[in-house]
């Protein structure tokens, strides 16, 4: 009896410690962030205003919900960054277009659109993160995080205008080396100009801008290159795509030449018949001079 009651003590011991810690792991809430608008520009003050009323927690999750062909959220390290929309050194960049980011530490969390005219519109948020013991830390969700690329200035200081030269844009790109996670910065006169992408070659030597596949028009436009392979720019005015402003990029890993080592040729061996007539030929008169 005593032997049954341990036992029956025991199971109920387990079934009560597995409810708890279903309970505690429950508790961790998934908050999408700017609710139904998503991760976007509204004002200066919208997102501040978002987190007032909420409390997060260690293993809460934010959910980033945005286009990723206009958008990104970048981690950055500090206030200082957070402030100054600098996203030079930082933690993550997503671009999944539905980024699931778990608060896995307590302390603050700084996050922005690379953008930086987006990020100073209102496009970052700061979320507060605190510890509660009672509730287990869980694994973060997986999700796309692109490398730490470098930034491109498209034109450097020229920018993206019309060159003088039609082939300008193409000699620019082929001075540098591009791998996914790099980002290409257009700046130009919005009032004139846009950045068209667009799908394949025959599109990018008509300047055929019918069916792009992002739209871009603000002037400072931070574009992400996350997939190998060619991606084509060009500015959706005729006139100015003609005259050579248009961009043709490569992205990936350049494959290295082999370098074929210099091996000398190996001598073949000579048989013992061979060696005997070598032999027999010193013997042999020279011609006189």
């Amino acid at each position: 009896m005593a032997t049954t009651t341990k036992i029956f003590g025991f199971v109920l011991l387990v079934i009560t410690t597995f409810m708890v810690f279903s309970v505690s792991c429950s508790s961790a809430t998934v908050y999408k962030v700017g609710d139904s608008d998503g991760w976007t520009t509204k004002d200066e003050t919208y997102n501040y205003f978002w987190v007032a009323d909420k409390e997060f927690h260690v293993g809460d999750s934010l959910v980033f919900e945005y286009d990723p062909l206009f958008n990104d959220v970048t981690q950055v390290s500090g206030a200082l960054e957070y402030e100054f929309c600098d996203y030079s050194s930082a933690i993550a960049v997503y671009n999944t277009g539905h980024d699931v980011v778990t608060l896995t530490e307590p302390g603050y969390m700084y996050f922005i659109s690379s953008n930086r005219q987006q990020c100073a519109s209102g496009q970052r948020l700061v979320v507060h993160v605190v510890h509660d013991p009672s509730r287990p830390i869980p694994p973060p969700p997986p999700s796309k995080v692109l490398p730490l690329g470098n930034i491109y200035k498209v034109g450097n200081s020229k920018g993206w205008s019309v060159p003088e030269e039609t082939d300008f844009y193409y000699k620019w790109a082929e001075q540098s080396h591009f791998d996914i996670g790099d980002k290409l910065l257009f700046e130009y006169g919005n009032e004139d100009n846009d950045v068209y992408e667009i799908s394949g070659d025959l599109e990018f030597m008509s300047c055929d801008r019918i069916s792009p596949i992002s739209v871009h028009k603000i002037g400072h436009d931070l574009v992400t290159l996350t997939k190998p392979g060619v991606h084509y720019f060009i500015s959706s005015k005729a006139a100015h795509c003609e005259a050579g402003l248009k961009l043709r990029v490569m992205v990936g890993p350049l494959t290295k030449p082999v370098t074929v080592p210099n091996v000398p040729a190996k001598q073949m061996e000579l048989t013992l018949m061979d060696q005997y007539n070598r032999w027999l030929g010193t013997f042999r008169p020279q011609p006189h001079h």
